[in-house]
């Protein structure tokens, strides 16, 4: 695999500036990494969340949250990771991003032991993976190559506790309600059939 530098120029001219080229340098050496640890394996299959930035084919970017219950991202081998798309507002930017420029960047963070984690890849979504039927709820699926793994300093991550996960989060035996949204006047009309029932309340 042919893998683009680590710092383009833009990088380089601020690390310039602030005389940090030597340590960005030293960092690449460090901690970047091409394959999943077991140490990554860990951490990210007991995260709740992540945050995913994607562009388009003009490089337009879009920058999303994306929940669900711990384990719902999975790293199946030393290159490759997968988790689930659910039911979300249907207008796909960042799922969408992806079918014209398969570039990805996720972001998986621990509030509470602070600690984060860059995952960079290239990601493609599919209705028929042979996984969709191991995660209720899944619209799709999406697995992403791995390009690019490193830390960050979690410094500035502030420290905050889990009070419960969404009750829209999908799980075995379990019915998520209807989200409030979905049954408003402004947006009812306008929803695919299989949402449209008139007596379904969150």
């Amino acid at each position: 695999m042919n893998q683009e530098p680590m710092y383009h120029d833009g990088m380089r001219q601020l690390q310039d500036i602030r005389e940090t080229r030597p340590l960005a340098d030293r960092l690449e050496q460090v901690t970047v990494h091409t394959e999943f640890t077991a140490q990554d394996r860990a951490f990210i299959e007991t995260r709740s969340m992540f945050f995913v930035a994607t562009t388009d084919a003009q490089g337009q970017p879009e920058c999303s949250y994306k929940g669900g219950l711990p384990g719902f991202v999975r790293v199946l081998d030393e290159k490759t990771l997968a988790f689930p798309d659910y039911d979300g507002n249907g207008m796909y930017r960042s799922w969408g991003n992806v079918l014209v420029n398969p570039k990805i960047a996720m972001l998986f963070l621990d509030f509470e032991s602070p600690k984060r984690l860059r995952v960079n890849g290239k990601a493609r979504i599919s209705s028929d993976d042979p996984l969709l039927g191991e995660f209720p709820g899944a619209v799709f699926m999406v697995r992403v190559e791995v390009e690019r793994i490193f830390p960050n300093c979690p410094r500035y991550v502030h420290k905050m506790h889990i009070v419960e996960y969404s009750t829209y989060a999908p799980r075995p035996e379990h019915t998520p309600p209807v989200p409030g949204w979905k049954t408003s006047d402004a947006f009812r009309d306008f929803l695919p059939q299989r949402d449209r029932s008139g007596d379904r309340k969150e």
